[in-house]
This record gives C-alpha cells, sequence and structure tokens, in this order.
C-alpha cells in the first residue's frame, strides 16, 4: 500500500481518553498505523473502520479492536484486496481474529515462495546467459530435468573465466540450440550410464574397458565445450573427487562411481 502522505491529523483532533478501555485520536491511528488522517477518513465513510467513539464535535476516538481491525484491513490491501472485499471478509461471522491471521499468513507464505519461485529462474537465466545458454527456464527443464548447468556458472568463471578453455566453451555454448543441448545431453548420459556398467561389471579403473569410456568422456568434452588434453582431463578427474557436488553426481548413480571415474581418466591420460 503506497503511504505517501504524512499523518495530517491536527493535535486538535482530540486527546486520548481514557475509561475502561484506550481511546486514541485519528491523528495517532494514522501515526501508529502509518497510514494518512484522509484514509481513515476514507475507510470511515465506506463502513470499512468505523471509530467506536464520535464526539458531539465529530473527533473520532478508537479503541484497541478498532487498531486490531485497521491492521487486518492493511494486511489485506497489501495481498491485493479490494476494500469491498476486505469489509465482507472482516464482517464474516464465521471467521474470527486468529482466522483472519492464519488466512493472512497463509497467503503471504504462498506469495513469497512466489517471489522466490521467480528470482530463482531470474538468477538460473542471468548465470545460464553467463555460460552462453541462451535458453528460458522451461526449455531448460525440458533439456537438463533436475540438473541445473548454471548452478556452478559463478564458480566456473571466478576459477576458469580468464582460461582459453572457458572463453571457448562460453563461445560455443553460445551457437547451441535446444536440439544442440539435447543431443550433448543424450551423450553425457549414454557416456555416464557405460562408466556405470564398467564399475558394475567389475572392470579395473586401468583396465581397456574403463579407458576407453574415460576416453569417451574427454571427446565429449573436446566436441562440445573446449579443446581437452589429457593433462587437463586429469584436472577434471581431479575436481570431480575433491568437489562434494561433483562426487555426488557421479555417487548417487551409482556408489563409488566418482572416485572410479577418476581413476579410469588418470590411467587413460598415462596410456595416452
Amino acid at each position: 500500500m503506497r503511504r505517501t502522505e504524512p499523518p495530517q491529523a491536527p493535535r486538535s483532533e482530540g486527546p486520548r481518553a481514557r475509561g475502561t478501555a484506550e481511546h486514541y485520536a485519528v491523528g495517532e491511528v494514522a501515526r501508529l498505523a502509518g497510514v494518512s488522517v484522509r484514509t481513515l477518513h476514507h475507510y470511515d465513510a465506506i463502513g470499512i473502520l468505523r471509530p467506536a467513539q464520535r464526539g458531539d464535535n465529530g473527533y473520532r476516538s478508537y479503541t484497541r479492536e478498532d487498531l486490531a481491525r485497521l491492521q487486518r484491513i492493511l494486511a489485506y490491501r497489501e495481498l491485493g484486496f479490494e476494500l469491498a472485499a476486505i469489509g465482507a471478509l472482516l464482517d464474516d461471522p464465521a471467521t474470527d481474529r486468529i482466522e483472519h491471521l492464519r488466512r493472512q499468513a497463509a497467503l503471504l507464505d504462498a506469495g513469497m515462495e512466489r517471489l522466490a519461485a521467480m528470482r530463482s529462474s531470474l538468477h538460473k537465466t542471468m548465470e545460464a546467459l553467463q555460460m552462453g545458454i541462451d535458453l528460458d527456464p522451461k526449455e531448460m527443464f525440458e533439456v537438463f530435468g533436475a540438473f541445473d548447468p548454471a548452478e556452478h556458472a559463478a564458480e566456473a568463471e571466478e576459477r576458469w573465466g580468464d582460461s582459453d578453455a572457458f572463453r571457448q566453451s562460453r563461445q560455443r555454448a553460445r551457437r547451441y540450440g535446444k536440439e544442440d543441448w539435447q543431443r550433448m545431453g543424450q551423450a553425457s548420459e549414454a557416456i555416464e550410464r557405460r562408466f556405470a556398467e564398467a564399475l558394475a561389471a567389475g572392470e579395473p579403473p586401468d583396465g581397456p574397458a574403463a579407458m576407453d569410456v574415460a576416453e569417451a568422456h574427454r571427446q565429449h568434452i573436446q566436441r562440445w565445450f573446449y579443446d581437452c588434453s589429457p593433462a587437463m582431463h586429469v584436472g577434471l578427474a581431479d575436481l570431480y573427487e575433491a568437489d562434494p557436488r561433483f562426487a555426488k553426481h557421479y555417487d548417487d548413480r551409482a556408489p563409488g562411481l566418482a572416485g572410479y571415474v577418476a581413476a579410469a581418466i588418470r590411467a587413460n591420460a598415462r596410456r595416452s
């Protein structure tokens, strides 16, 4: 709710009266709630918030219960409700104050979740564009599923942003469309499946079968991202083991797969 008008209540509107309950003059209510006196007059005129008392001189006097009702009104206003709808909600005899608070909290939670999802989508899109992935969030999900290729974009740029490999990878990625990313993803999935099958079959990581898959992995990187020498490939093997996120990616597929892939890559580099 926009609160651009300063409180306008003159102090002569009437002092706080004390009796069986505290009463507040309109100017004081305006200051407490952060709204203008004009707003309170409007709420009074349309019947959504009538002061508990009105003196012979026309001065309005509000009780603590009136302030509680005003709090609920302002909360509904912030949630986007029209005044007429708010009046109907507040005057519903089947809904008490606790239910109003519960309903408003639920609406706020839902709104915060939507905003958080929007923020996440925007950040993912920005990071993806930094990597050269020109896909909208829906296309990214269709291509990558639960895997988020932009998750490590900032870290990758920090680590390797000045390297030729990073610049080459980003330059190539900018040329790829949705179908290219799908083909790349399918090829990557096939290689990871071959690694898992070799592990399950008991093939040693320094045996021909595992080393052949490691070489296919190196060629895959070279085909889609950057020129990957055997030495650079070993650097990736170190990362797969040292970074818990990469290790989890492989080990979720098959326990011990991250170490197996790293060992096969190192063995293949020695063979090369």
